[in-house]
């Protein structure tokens, strides 16, 4: 595990990947999803909660349902995307853990407190939409994450039948068309954002 990845696999995941608004009309497969998840999920989250929850729009009926509850610059993006994703999250994520996390009483850690839970889900499913997006490159995707929805109708329209159940971001996915990407913004040195104490 200590072999360091060449250049070529670091610049498609981190220093030449860009977020895309538009993609080519090469089509992803159902068993491209699959991969995705199957490289995703083995991400690290708190006491293995896995509390993502996914919903691959793929079909023209799920991507305008979900273009609907998008801001009106995003809507045509995920309608031409060959697949837009809601990256949600499970507030209920402690029912599974006897089987994601056996060797403790785990479960009890959140029955019974919601905030704590809510708080959890939020950060632990914000983590795996990041391995998402790692995930999908490494498997030679492009991703275009999106905030700029109306989380209520999202839910309303997707997790109506799962109270538990509740979106965090939105992403498109597909072969990125460069030219619907904008210029490279800045990102600064070490010494701007970091303290070594």
């Amino acid at each position: 595990m200590a072999q360091v990845l060449d250049d070529i696999a670091l610049d498609r995941i981190f220093r030449e990947a860009r977020s895309y608004n538009g993609y080519t009309d090469q089509p992803v497969s159902e068993a491209q999803l699959h991969a995705i998840w199957d490289l995703m999920k083995w991400g690290p989250t708190s006491a293995n909660q896995l509390p993502a929850r996914l919903v691959w729009c793929v079909s023209d009926e799920a991507r305008a349902r979900l273009a609907a509850c998008t801001s009106a610059q995003n809507q045509p993006k995920i309608l031409n995307a060959p697949v837009s994703v809601i990256i949600a999250m499970d507030v209920e994520f402690h029912e599974h853990l006897p089987m994601l996390f056996p060797h403790t009483n785990a479960k009890a850690w959140f029955d019974g407190n919601t905030e704590l839970r809510e708080a959890s889900a939020f950060r632990n499913s914000t983590l795996q939409g990041a391995y998402f997006i790692v995930a999908a490159r490494a498997l030679g995707l492009d991703t275009g994450p999106m905030s700029g929805f109306d989380q209520a109708a999202v839910d309303k329209a997707f997790f109506a039948d799962q109270p538990g159940v509740r979106s965090n971001f939105i992403s498109t996915l597909g072969y990125g068309d460069p030219a619907t990407v904008f210029d490279r913004l800045p990102r600064p040195a070490f010494e701007m954002f970091n303290t070594i104490a």
